[in-house]
């Protein structure tokens, strides 16, 4: 089974199969896979909030990372990528106990850089809570299966 089978057979279910364990800890519920996109559902925990009990900005961020970070495993690359650089604009709040929506697509995929872009909405994706754009580098460490 190749990474992106194993991430389309969690639809509508927590992926618990990430070889990362900090997605272990988000938790997510994969609404949809393919090739170069992924959709995440993610549920606000009240240790993700800030002092005004909104989602912290860092864990809006490392949502934005891991997502994106995903995606790269659906092109079934034996390389593994790293990232270079992130940008965000943080442009809604939401609350303890919302769900929300991470979703990604690539922009532009070459030989040593891919450049990909992550949108967090509220949960019926009528508010836009951030955006993040990361390109990410190939290196000559290979994943392991």
């Amino acid at each position: 089974m190749t990474a992106l089978e194993q991430i389309i057979s969690f639809t509508g279910k927590e992926f618990k199969e990430s070889r990362s364990p900090f997605m272990h800890w988000f938790k997510p519920i994969v609404i949809k896979a393919e090739e170069g996109k992924l959709e995440l559902q993610y549920s606000i925990r009240t240790e993700w909030l800030n002092p005004l009990g909104n989602l912290h900005d860092g864990i809006t961020a490392a949502i934005i990372d891991n997502t994106i970070g995903a995606t790269v495993i659906t092109l079934n690359d034996p390389d593994f990528f790293s990232t270079i650089n992130t940008s965000i604009d943080y442009l809604s709040s939401a609350k303890g106990n919302e769900k929300i929506i991470a979703k990604t697509h690539i922009i532009k995929e070459g030989k040593l850089l891919i450049s990909l872009k992550c949108e967090i909405w509220n949960s019926n994706k009528t508010r836009l809570i951030a955006l993040g754009t990361s390109n990410l580098f190939r290196t000559v460490a290979k994943i392991k299966q």
